[in-house]
């Protein structure tokens, strides 16, 4: 048996005009350097804006973190005075405290035998 045959070889082959542009391929030149300083542009402006995005979004998240200490301490003052009302609701309702009132203020007597009537 005979050994396989070597794979073709790759020649690269550059394939110019055979007549040169009449402006020496300046033009191509200034489309191919027009086309790039045009992308280079647009994408400078998406990173621009990407960036001003960022501190847009860092900012509104700081106000936010204001905004809920805010309401934190809000919460905390209201719950602290619920706190305050209900005592002295508490006090208030007291039965002693009650029936003080009404020997006092209102002259309020305990009754007497037969003035207290049961109802069904």
């Amino acid at each position: 048996m005979s050994p396989p045959p070597p794979p073709p070889a790759r020649v690269l082959t550059i394939r110019r005009p055979l007549i040169l542009p009449r402006d020496g391929g300046h033009r191509l030149l200034r489309a191919v350097r027009g086309w790039l300083v045009r992308r280079v542009l647009v994408l400078g402006a998406v990173l621009v804006l990407l960036c001003m995005v960022q501190v847009w979004l860092r900012l509104q998240v700081m106000y936010v973190g204001y905004d809920l200490s805010a309401a934190r301490k809000v919460q905390l003052r209201l719950e602290h005075e619920q706190r305050e009302l209900d005592v002295e609701l508490a006090t208030l309702r007291d039965p002693g405290r009650l029936e003080d009132v009404a020997r006092k203020r209102l002259g309020m007597t305990d009754p007497a035998k037969g003035q207290v009537v049961v109802l069904p």
